[in-house]
């Protein structure tokens, strides 16, 4: 997708993602996605199936891409708003619909 010099492409990731945070797998996937976007650092969407979803207390955080859509947010233990994903998104960014990207990545 590219809009006025803004562009975002979607792929699998390479290879495995381990998310862990305080020393606890949060998430494990080999089915990652990576977002690219005009300046922004790539980010990887996981699966819910690959995310451990009861440690994630959902928020009512919100915020709106222009690009993607309308963002939802779910906090970690001790990390506010940790967790994001796009449960409507844009159609031209409709492989990330329900998956989960984590700030901070500590992926491996």
């Amino acid at each position: 997708m590219t809009t006025s010099g803004h562009r975002i492409t979607i792929e699998p990731a390479d290879g495995p993602v381990r998310v862990v945070r305080d020393g606890e797998q949060v998430a494990r996937s080999s089915r990652a996605l990576a977002l690219r976007e005009t300046g922004c650092p790539v980010r990887l969407y996981i699966p819910p199936e690959d995310v451990r979803t009861d440690l994630l207390e959902p928020s009512d955080t919100h915020t709106y891409c222009p690009f993607k859509g309308t963002a939802s947010y779910w906090s970690l233990p001790g990390r506010p708003d940790a967790v994001w994903a796009y449960l409507d998104p844009k159609p031209e960014v409709a492989a990330i619909k329900g998956h989960f990207c984590f700030y901070g990545d500590d992926e491996g």
